[in-house]
């Protein structure tokens, strides 16, 4: 079922974010230094920045015949797409 109610989809995006908060606080609590503080972020960033390029490079510029529906969609696109 598509989620299509903006106060759904807003109340959705902030769940993922206190989640990512709470675990970010919680892995920090349990291992309070810098080293991993920093760590956490290069991950955070990372996967931000590996989303957008599955979600809107693809679609926008490398593939625009592609329509991004998740992950699940991304990794079959990948392991079934015919190469030129």
């Amino acid at each position: 079922m598509d989620i299509t109610n903006p106060r759904l989809l807003y109340l959705k995006g902030f769940l993922f974010v206190l989640l990512a908060v709470l675990a970010s606080v919680l892995i920090l609590l349990e291992q309070p230094t810098l080293r991993t503080a920093a760590l956490l972020a290069i991950v955070i960033w990372s996967s931000a920045r590996a989303y957008y390029f599955a979600f809107y490079v693809v679609e926008h510029y490398a593939d625009p015949g592609y329509r991004f529906a998740g992950l699940g969609s991304f990794v079959r696109y990948l392991l079934h797409k015919r190469r030129p």
